[in-house]
């Protein structure tokens, strides 16, 4: 028998070329420690242009990408409505596995894929930057200083430029305010309850109550801009402690009722930093080194699951006027 090699620079093979891809995950691979070996796209020549631009060899067939490159990590980064189908696809294959979020079209479907990544032993994560964000790893922290019962209320103001929300994998619901409905559950825990009203698809008014008993609230809708952002997250715990975020990038703590932290980096909007404002380039970081230490990550394929399903409540409660109890089904 042989002794595993430990990994140093992980070879990656990346399924999709698309716009996406192109400037959110090809140019942080070698920023983040790994090497690229295999770019798949069903139009060959897409893969080719890509493979030529960021290294690699380009394929078709993603069997046979990994059957003659034998990856240490394979990240996804296609439809939503195919990530669940390859990352299972992936792991049955015997490769850890990365994909964009969310992670499946439906809760349903994201827990099957945990359960495979539970039974074959190996990685599965998802692409959900703002547990990435300095802000959001910042905040984490500060919480932490507190017991869990003093959290008093969360709130997340979130909005993006206009959705055609011709489907419900294009909706903005899903494919852009997915990242704060994640983000709630990793600053305040797991979620008892959530009513929402909504306007079509295009605005929710979101009420939580999370079970260490704080409340929270959202405010989604799609009628602001793609270049400039206007995100405020306001955290507040008993004993006038409280943390203002804006834009996951600048904010201010207050403890004791006065002013102990500000911090506000030289970037006006939040695309246009390193990759940890973003939490772009922090989240491929984090799989490298998961990879490299046999270990999981924070936004593993279970934790994403648990998002699905809050997701899946808010809607549900959107379309029924009735309060929602989320269901977290056991791996």
């Amino acid at each position: 028998m042989t002794t595993p090699t430990s990994i140093t620079d992980p070879l990656l093979c990346v399924v999709g070329a698309g716009a996406l891809s192109s400037r959110r995950i090809y140019p942080y691979i070698g920023a983040a420690g790994g090497r690229l070996v295999g770019v798949c796209d069903l139009d060959m020549e897409r893969a080719a242009k890509t493979a030529g631009r960021f290294g690699g060899t380009a394929y078709t067939n993603v069997d046979q990408m990994l059957a003659e490159l034998k990856p240490d990590g394979v990240i996804v980064c296609v439809g939503p409505g195919a990530h669940a189908k390859l990352a299972q696809q992936i792991l049955k294959l015997g490769y850890p596995v990365y994909t964009e979020k969310p992670p499946a079209a439906t809760a349903d479907d994201a827990l099957q894929v945990a359960r495979i990544a539970q039974k074959t032993g190996l990685l599965c994560t998802t692409a959900f930057k703002k547990r990435y964000t300095e802000a959001a790893a910042r905040a984490r922290k500060w919480l932490e200083k507190f017991p869990e019962a003093d959290r008093l209320s969360l709130s997340i103001d979130y909005c993006s430029g206009g959705y055609a929300n011709d489907t419900i994998e294009k909706s903005f619901l899903l494919d852009f305010a997915i990242h704060v409905i994640d983000l709630t559950a990793y600053l305040f825990g797991e979620v008892e309850s959530v009513f929402a009203f909504a306007k079509g698809m295009n605005a929710y008014a979101v009420s939580l109550q999370f079970r260490c008993g704080a409340v929270g609230s959202l405010n989604l809708s799609d009628g602001r801009s793609w270049s400039v952002p206007t995100e405020e997250t306001e955290l507040t715990v008993k004993g006038g402690h409280f943390m203002t975020i804006h834009n996951s990038a600048t904010w201010r703590i207050a403890e004791d009722g006065k002013p102990v932290e500000w911090r506000e980096p030289c970037t006006f909007i939040s695309t246009g930093d390193s990759g940890r404002d973003t939490g772009h380039l922090a989240e491929i970081e984090d799989f490298f080194a998961a990879l490299k230490e046999k270990r999981t990550t924070r936004s593993n394929i279970y934790e994403s699951y648990k998002s699905m399903v809050l997701y899946e409540a808010i809607r549900a409660s959107a379309e029924s006027g009735q309060v929602v109890r989320p269901v977290y089904q056991p791996l």
